[in-house]
């Protein structure tokens, strides 16, 4: 979905509000607090509060989906397209820290496309689990729980934003840890 301006700015003003106390903890009034105007003023260019979370966690979804797809399409070994998989994940990851946090944490409370939005994730994870299982199966590797396998990567990947700080422009080394974490486990590359 293309939002306006000033749903841009809206937008990325409740990210900081949502992250700050939580989608429950925040209210329109807030929201407007923070863009210096009235509250009814707010409607002019929003549903609710809810259709905001609604852009929150189906954009960053989208653009998940999104990167899994340009991975898929991509004609390179199998090896190359997990390594892939995790660098393109981490990065949408990365670039949305504070909208990772809030789908990560507040998705539940989508009330009107809560079931939509399970449908979504219950997709990625299967797109993702066949491409872990295609991966798997042509380098001759055991995947003994594909299920968990892959809830496991993505768990580990959605909250990674935890141990990178903010204002540190490289990332290549804790993202290579974390590649090779997931990988080659704790036991290393031998």
């Amino acid at each position: 979905m293309e939002l306006r301006e000033k749903q841009q700015k809206i937008l990325n003003i409740a990210v900081e509000l949502f992250k700050e106390k939580g989608y429950m903890g925040s209210s329109v009034r807030d929201l407007a607090t923070k863009l210096n105007i009235k509250a009814a003023s707010l409607y002019a260019h929003i549903r609710s509060k809810e259709e905001i979370l609604e852009w929150i966690c189906f954009g960053i979804a989208n653009e998940f989906f999104t990167q899994l797809q340009e991975i898929k399409n991509t004609n390179i070994p199998p090896k190359e397209k997990l390594n892939l998989f995790i660098d393109k994940h981490l990065s949408v990851v990365l670039k949305n820290r504070d909208v990772t946090h809030i789908y990560s944490n507040e998705w539940r409370h989508l009330d009107g496309r809560l079931l939509e939005f399970i449908e979504m994730r219950k997709n990625y994870q299967l797109e993702v689990e066949k491409l872990l299982t295609e991966i798997y199966e042509a380098e001759n590797w055991e995947l003994k729980s594909p299920a968990f396998t892959t809830r496991f990567i993505l768990h580990t990947l959605n909250n990674s934003y935890f141990w990178f700080k903010r204002n540190i422009e490289s990332t290549v080394e804790i993202t290579d840890e974390i590649r090779d974490k997931i990988l080659f486990g704790l036991i290393g590359k031998s």
